[in-house]
This record gives C-alpha cells, structure tokens and sequence, in this order.
C-alpha cells in the first residue's frame, strides 16, 4: 500500500509551519480548527498539506488529542471539526444539543485496527478473538502476565502491552468488540494518545503486544510484526480489502469526521471542508486507509452541501 509519509515528519511540519504564521504575521485571518482522533489525524494533516499548497492564505490547525478529547472540545465550541474514529456517543450528541452546536456526520474512510508484537516474537503469528479478550479484559491485569499464561506452549515472556489510552475512539471501538463492553480494559498496560509512542514501545520490547490503526503499522512495518486475528474462521491480516469487504473481522471500522454546521457561514472553512471531501478518496488510500464506497461517498458529499444550504438559508436576513 502507498504511503503519505511518515506522521512524525507530517506533524512537524504542521507545527512548524504554525508557528512561522504567528512569527511572521502574515495577514491569515481565518482560522479552522480540527482535533480528536489520532487516526484520522493522518488523513486531516494530509488534507491540509494538500489544500494549502491551492490556499496558503487559510490557517487550518489540526490536533490529535483522541476522539473522546476531540468531543469534549467540539462540544464546548472549542473547534471546528472533530475528527473520529467512532461514531458520536449518545452523551456526546447530549452535550452538543444542550451548548446549541448543531452538527453534520461525515463518514470518510475506512480502518483496520492491527494487532503488532515484537519482531523478535518468533511464537506466534495470530490471535483468536477469545485469546485477545484473556490478554486485554479487565480481568486480566495482575493476573495474565506472560505469553505462556495465554498458551502454554509460548514461552514465559512476560507481556509488555501497549495501547490507546481511554480518550481513543481506538480504546473504545477496541474493548467493545473485543471484550463485550466499552472501557472494560486491563489498567496495566502502557496507554498513549500518541500512536507514534505506542509504535516505539512495541518495537522496542520482546514481549511486546499492541495495537493501534492500520496506517501506523503501514508506516512502520519493518519494526513490527502484524499478526493475524481468528473469529472463527480462520487468522485474517488487515488487507485493503479485507478491511472493505468487512472480513478482517471484529476490527473493521469507519472512520469520520463531525463539523460544526456554523463553521459553514464562513467562506475558507466552508472551502476546506468541500475540498477534503472531494479529494479524500485519493489521500486516505496514500496514507494507509481504506477508501469509502462510491455510494457512501456520494451520500457523504450530499449531507455536507444539505448543510451547507440550511446554513446559507439561516443566514439570510
């Protein structure tokens, strides 16, 4: 699969380049802001690369503080657009409906979650969906504490785990699926919002266990191991396809974004958002994701020109 680039680099150059806006002072006044997921932040960060090299003149600032980060700020009014990799909770739309934020639901991509250890884990290729539920349950902490613990024929290496912290839409798409309830986690593993650390953290331990978007392990394969996830059907690696085709199952999931509808009075951010969609087919596949149906596309770009129009309408005198 083609890559955009390393995601290390791309923040860099997002945060360098805000910073010589505010140094320079060089007129931009319109300002958009987006922030939530870590794992849309690849396809945000890309779209804004791409549009500014047509528009210099907007400023758009893009964060990655997870999907339950980014709804408390979206909710607040704090910004723009909050980029998700789940859907809206109910008490999220709560929040919104009571600060009086009105919203449109953009569905953008598609992702995989991979499961990554160590590559000097020579032991085991898969996991069964019941074997990452006896390592990541809450049950779990203290007590499943080495490889060998899951399968006694793997050795007793202990477990070094890495994963989402429980701001992630990542943690709670991940825990759902995998253990029949969101949030139910083991507490003793190593949690970052940051999929680069948890990318570093694998890498560098034996027994190391993890598992994040599929674009970060596209990014950086030759220091991990992707292994296979059995539903009952046999071990699946995460493929384009697979991911499409809904058969590298539990971990197959939409991605999207949520925009403030009032954000949509004003011209440059009404520009961006109309540019990411009709050009986030091609970014999302260069940065590791899986492209939407055509339908799903077209019914995507139809909810962002309706609220486009009842915005334009409410702002008539």
């Amino acid at each position: 699969m083609a890559t955009y680039g390393d995601p290390r680099q791309t923040t860099q150059v997002f945060l360098s380049a805000l910073v010589l806006v505010l140094a320079i002072g060089c007129g931009q006044t319109e300002v958009v802001t987006v922030d939530g997921s870590s794992t849309v932040f690849l396809i945000s960060a890309a779209m804004v690369e791409q549009f500014n090299a047509v528009d210099p003149s907007v400023n758009v600032v893009v964060g990655k503080s997870g999907t339950g980060g980014g709804m408390k700020k979206f909710s607040a009014g704090e910004i723009d657009v909050c980029d998700a990799s789940r859907p809206i909770k109910p008490v999220e739309a709560e929040a919104c409906k009571a600060a009086g934020i009105d919203y449109v639901e953009l569905e953008i991509a598609f992702d995989g979650l991979a499961v990554v250890a160590n590559p000097k884990n020579d032991w085991c290729d898969s996991l069964t969906v019941e074997q990452l539920k006896t390592i990541w349950r809450k049950e779990a902490t203290g007590a499943i504490m080495k490889w060998s613990d899951v399968n006694p024929d793997w050795p007793d290496e202990p477990f070094k785990l890495y994963g989402p912290g429980d701001d992630s839409g990542t943690f709670d798409y991940f825990t759902e699926v995998i253990n029949g309830e969101e949030k139910n986690s083991r507490s003793d593993y190593s949690p970052s919002e940051d999929d680069n650390a948890l990318v570093t953290g694998v890498a560098g331990d034996k027994g190391g266990l993890g598992y994040f978007g599929y674009a970060y392990y596209d990014h950086n394969r030759d220091k991990l191991k992707l292994l296979g996830v059995d539903s009952g059907d046999g071990p699946v690696k995460p493929t384009p396809d697979k991911v499409r085709d809904g058969s590298y199952k539990p971990l197959s999931r939409p991605l999207f974004i949520y925009v403030r509808k009032s954000c949509l009075e004003r011209p440059a951010a009404a520009a961006f958002l109309k540019f990411y969609l009709e050009n986030v087919h091609s970014v999302a596949e260069k940065v590791g994701y899986v492209p939407v149906t055509d339908e799903i596309a077209q019914r995507t770009r139809d909810a962002f020109e309706e609220a486009r129009a009842e915005v334009e309408v409410k702002a008539k005198p």
